[in-house]
């Protein structure tokens, strides 16, 4: 095995790194330390997988990858959390303002 051959096989075209322990493990902190918390789930696309945006009552949000939709669903389900569709409901206008806001250094 050569030196660069785990540089190769790691980072190979259209090979998408998938969800993991810590992916969840982040997301279920990071809502247990905030208040109105509501999951938005984007589809796969060619360059990312299924990910779950959490976005608290203030707007700060924060955004990781899930297996699939139903695991999403099962997060959500399982924590209390509602989970919408981006493609169907939009992101909330409370998580472009935050967006903003840390643009402009006022968060």
């Amino acid at each position: 095995m050569g030196i660069f051959d785990a540089l190769r096989r790691r980072n190979r075209p259209g090979q998408l790194r998938g969800a993991s322990k810590q992916d969840t493990a982040h997301l279920l902190e990071w809502a247990g330390q905030r208040r109105g918390v509501e999951a938005f789930l984007e589809p796969r696309t060619t360059v990312t997988q299924t990910t779950v945006v959490l976005i608290a009552h203030d707007g700060e949000w924060t955004r990781r990858r899930v297996a699939d939709e139903d695991a999403a669903y099962d997060f959500g389900r399982k924590n209390g959390i509602p989970v919408y569709e981006v493609t169907k409901v939009g992101y909330p206008q409370r998580m472009r303002d935050y967006t903003a806001r840390q643009k402009r250094g006022e968060v």
